[in-house]
C-alpha cells in the first residue's frame, strides 16, 4: 500500500473546466478501493461549494520567491479520499479558475507555485505520502520544489514524484522576468526550466519527477513526434523509458444509462427501446424536429482548435444536405462559439447549437444522440467517447491518442487524416451504416459492452507506485545550473 499525496487545479464534483476534474473526481476513489490511501491538494476558489467541511488548519505559512501567504486548509473526505483546500482568498478567492473572460489572472505563476508549496507544507504537517503525484502543468513545479526541500528536510527524502499529463498543449508558460517570484532562478536553463526564453511549469515536472504518465498508451508515443510533442518532444524523448500510457476509466456510476438521473428515459443493452424516447425528449428539448428516422449526431466538447471544430465548420452546408441532425454543446474560444451560432442559425432545421457548460444537457446528449462526434487534431484520452459506447451512442472519431485505443471498427467509425474530407467520408459510411437497423444495433451493443471502468486504471497506478518505490533514491536528483550532469533534452 502506498500514500499518495495528488496536487491538481480541480476535481469534480468540486470544480470543473475540463476533463481533468473527472479524473481527479474518479481516479483518488479507485485507488482507495484496491488498498492505497490518497489525499487530493486543491485550491479552494472563489466558485467552491463545499458542504461539511472541517477546517484544519486556521493559518498556514507559505513562501514562494520572496512572496509569503497565509492559508488556511479545509478537508473534506469523500468516498474514502481526503480532499485538502488551501483558502487562502488573495490567490484563489476569484470567480474563475485560471482566467475571467478568457484573460488568464496576471499572477497565475505565482498561484500554482503557491499550490505546490501548500502540497509541500501539507506533507510535512498532515499526510506524509510516499507518492506525490503531480497532474498538469498547475502542478509542474511540485517536483523542483521537492527536489529543492530534500536538500533542507530530510523528512521527504524516500518521497517519489510521478508527474501526469493530461494535454501537452497546455504548459503553463511564462516571461523570464518572472522567474524571481517563484525561487527557481538557478533552474532557469536548457535542462530544465527553459522553454524558448520562457519558464515552463509542466517542463520542469517532466524533467525532475521519477516518472510521467499519460492518459493513454498511444498518446504516451504520440507526445514524442514533432507533430504532437508541442515544442516538448526532445525533452520526452530523452526520457522514453520512464514515460507510461495509462488510459482513464470513466465513473459508471455517473455515466450509465440504466441510472443516468439526468435522463428521464432509462435503457440498458438488453432493452434499448428507452433510447427512442430519450432522443424524443431531446429533439423536442432542442427544438429540432421530432423525427425519429433521421439520425442525430451530439457534440459535447471545449471550443477549442484542438477539437477539430474547423473541419465541422469547412462540411457544415454538406451536412446540412445530409439527413441528419446535429446538436453541439461547449464553450471556449468565442470566435469558434461565433462561428457555430451561425452555423446554426443558417440552417436551424438541422443544427443546434448550445454555448455554456451544461452538465445535465451532456448527459441528455448521450443518451438521446445515435451518434457522437469528436474530430480531434488530437485527444490525449478523452473521455466522451468512452460515455457514448455505454450509452450506445455509435462514435465517430478521428484515430488519434486515446479514441485510437477506444474505439474500433466493430463499435465506431474512424478516420485518419485530419481533413474535412476524411471526417465528411466517416460520417456517410455511419449514415449509410444506420439504414440497416439490425446490425445497427448489434454495433449499439458491442459499445455498451465495453468496459472502461478505472478499476483496471487505477491497478495500473498501483503497480507504478510501486516499481518507483523499489528505488531507494530518486531517479532524478536536483541539477544544479550548468552541472555537468545535467541531461540533454535537445
Amino acid at each position: 500500500m502506498s500514500r499518495v499525496l495528488m496536487v491538481t487545479s480541480e476535481a469534480t464534483p468540486f470544480v470543473k473546466t475540463g476533463g481533468l476534474a473527472d479524473v481527479l473526481g474518479a481516479l483518488p476513489p479507485a485507488l482507495v478501493s484496491i488498498g492505497e490511501e490518497v489525499c487530493v491538494v486543491i485550491p479552494r476558489y472563489g466558485s467552491t461549494s463545499l458542504h461539511g467541511e472541517d477546517r484544519i488548519i486556521h493559518e498556514m505559512p507559505l513562501t514562494v520567491g520572496p512572496h509569503t501567504f497565509t492559508a488556511a486548509i479545509d478537508e473534506v473526505q469523500r468516498e474514502g479520499v481526503r480532499y485538502l483546500f488551501v483558502d487562502c482568498p488573495s490567490l484563489y478567492g476569484r470567480s474563475g479558475v485560471y482566467n475571467e473572460r478568457g484573460v488568464d489572472y496576471a499572477d497565475n505563476h505565482i498561484r500554482f507555485a503557491a499550490l505546490n508549496q501548500a502540497a509541500l507544507e501539507i506533507a510535512r504537517s498532515i499526510f506524509t505520502p510516499d507518492i506525490f503525484h503531480a497532474h498538469d502543468w498547475p502542478a509542474g513545479l511540485l517536483a523542483p520544489y521537492l527536489r529543492e526541500t530534500r536538500a533542507a528536510d530530510s523528512s521527504l527524502q524516500s518521497a517519489k514524484c510521478v508527474m501526469t499529463i493530461h494535454n501537452l498543449g497546455y504548459q503553463g508558460l511564462f516571461p523570464r522576468s518572472h522567474l524571481g517570484d517563484i525561487g527557481l532562478s538557478p533552474l532557469f536553463h536548457p535542462e530544465g526550466l527553459e522553454f524558448w526564453g520562457q519558464i515552463n511549469y509542466l517542463k520542469a515536472g517532466i524533467v525532475w519527477s521519477d516518472a510521467v504518465t499519460t492518459v493513454s498508451p498511444t498518446y504516451a508515443h504520440e507526445m514524442q513526434t514533432l507533430e504532437y510533442g508541442f515544442g516538448l518532444d526532445g525533452v520526452l524523448r530523452a526520457r522514453a523509458s520512464r514515460i507510461t500510457g495509462i488510459l482513464n476509466g470513466v465513473d459508471y456510476a455517473e455515466w450509465d444509462p440504466e441510472h443516468d438521473p439526468h435522463v428521464r428515459h432509462h435503457y440498458s443493452a438488453r432493452n434499448l427501446s428507452g433510447k427512442r424516447f430519450a432522443k424524443q425528449a431531446l429533439l423536442k428539448e432542442l427544438g429540432l424536429p421530432l423525427s425519429l428516422k433521421r439520425p442525430l449526431i451530439g457534440m459535447v466538447s471545449r471550443f477549442a482548435d484542438q477539437k477539430g471544430f474547423d473541419l465541422v465548420a469547412e462540411i457544415a452546408d454538406q451536412l446540412a444536405a445530409e439527413d441528419l441532425a446535429l446538436v453541439i454543446l461547449g464553450t471556449g474560444e468565442a470566435r469558434i462559439e461565433d462561428a457555430l451560432r451561425r452555423i446554426a442559425a443558417t440552417h436551424p432545421e438541422r443544427f443546434a447549437v448550445h454555448v455554456g457548460y451544461d452538465e445535465v444537457l451532456a448527459h441528455r446528449i448521450e443518451a438521446g444522440a445515435d451518434m457522437f462526434l469528436m474530430p480531434s487534431r488530437y485527444e490525449p484520452c478523452g473521455l466522451n467517447q468512452i460515455y457514448s459506447l455505454r450509452y450506445g451512442t455509435v462514435p465517430i472519431v478521428r484515430s488519434t491518442g486515446g479514441l485510437e485505443d477506444t474505439v474500433d471498427d466493430s463499435t465506431g467509425f474512424k478516420f485518419h487524416d485530419y481533413s474535412a474530407e476524411a471526417l465528411l467520408y466517416a460520417v456517410r459510411r455511419a449514415l449509410t451504416a444506420w439504414k440497416d437497423r439490425k446490425l445497427w444495433r448489434e454495433r449499439m451493443r458491442r459499445g455498451m459492452a465495453r468496459d472502461f471502468s478505472w478499476t483496471a486504471s487505477a491497478v495500473e497506478y498501483q503497480q507504478l507506485y510501486d516499481s518507483i518505490r523499489l528505488h531507494s533514491e530518486p531517479v532524478l536528483h536536483f541539477i544544479p545550473a550548468g552541472s555537468d550532469e545535467a541531461p540533454s533534452v535537445a
